[in-house]
């Protein structure tokens, strides 16, 4: 039987909040049963082990970063609609990094397809319609976007830009401002 007060949407809550603490690699069943004073098992009928756990942050997290990129983006396009998306991956990043690696972990196939991680493809993809890009360039330049805005903010979680001038803004902006450039002159030629 369930414990009274548990329920799966608020040990998912608590787990992203937990993962933003302590780091998404330890956020466990166990750490959460500590969290709430019952054994283990008492989580159970809410989640069936650690992986369902983690994948349920995820969901969460994919979900709380499309709802702040869809509004952040919404009436902007070019440059501003970019500089928009990519703002909202680093601040999320910087305010819940625990849900941020969280966004990252790999999803079965199925939980893959009705996550919000298909709202985040299209936006991409609409962002990216600005700059006129055309299959199979628009895959690359998806990939590209991902990979600056992930490296980038876990290098800076990381502290690898904090012994170093100029700061890391100053680095974020002309990233930016590069990327802007590169998705403007992005070369169709096979």
């Amino acid at each position: 039987m369930a414990r009274v007060g548990l329920t799966t949407e608020g040990l998912i809550r608590a787990g992203a909040e937990t993962a933003d603490e302590i780091g998404f690699e330890r956020t466990t069943p166990t750490e959460l049963a500590r969290r709430f004073g019952v054994r283990t098992a008492s989580l159970y009928s809410h989640v069936r082990n650690a992986h369902d756990l983690k994948t349920g942050i995820a969901l969460l997290a994919l979900e709380e970063l499309a709802d702040r990129a869809s509004e952040a983006v919404a009436g902007r396009a070019g440059k501003d609609a970019l500089t928009a998306f990519a703002n909202v991956y680093r601040d999320y990043a910087r305010e819940h990094p625990g849900r941020f690696a969280a966004t990252q972990f790999p999803l079965d196939p199925q939980a893959a397809a009705s996550s919000a991680g298909v709202r985040h493809a299209r936006m991409s993809r609409a962002i990216l319609r600005g700059y006129h890009l055309a299959e199979p360039h628009q895959t690359h330049a998806v990939r590209l976007l991902g990979s600056v805005f992930s490296g980038y903010v876990n290098l800076e979680a990381a502290g690898g830009f904090s012994h170093s001038a100029p700061d890391s803004q100053e680095s974020w902006t002309e990233i930016l401002d590069a990327l802007d450039v590169l998705l403007r002159t992005w070369p169709t030629t096979s």
